[in-house]
């Protein structure tokens, strides 16, 4: 049964995130996961541990992401016990204008380490594909997300 907490506490982790990418700041984007945390991008890119995590975003933030910021809503954060919780969500990367859609399906889990500080132990980042949902909601109405119809 989900622990009753504050869900400022990590929905804050989730903010500095956002303001490390922004700065393009790989060393304090980094320092916001768990030493052994795994990062799994929508490509499905793998990655383990700060140190893998924090060299792959500084040459991201380099190339590929320069200037780039990070669009998000949280759907959902459960607290699965004092020292755990689950953020699942939207997002998306952006330059210029911030989408109307956001098409990543991301899930967050944090832990509580000893110092009290919330980090990410791991990150999972899916691209939506809404027209294959559509296609098979209709073809197996019994897979639609709490039997909605």
């Amino acid at each position: 049964m989900p622990v009753a907490h504050d869900p400022t506490e990590v929905t804050a982790v989730l903010d500095a995130l956002n303001d490390a990418w922004e700065r393009g700041d790989a060393d304090a984007y980094g320092e916001l996961f768990t030493e052994d945390a795994t990062y799994t991008t929508y490509v499905g890119t793998r990655y383990r541990g700060r140190r893998d995590i924090v060299e792959s975003h500084r040459m991201l933030f380099g190339r590929f992401l320069k200037g780039t910021r990070l669009a998000g809503e949280i759907a959902d954060v459960r607290f699965l016990t004092p020292d755990v919780a689950v953020i699942t969500g939207r997002g998306d990367t952006y330059k210029g204008r911030a989408p109307r859609k956001l098409d990543k399906v991301q899930t967050t889990t944090l832990v509580r380490e000893g110092d009290g500080r919330w980090r990410i132990a791991a990150f999972h980042n899916t691209k939506r594909k809404p027209l294959l949902e559509a296609v098979g909601f209709r073809v197996a109405p019994g897979t639609v997300p709490g039997g909605r119809r």
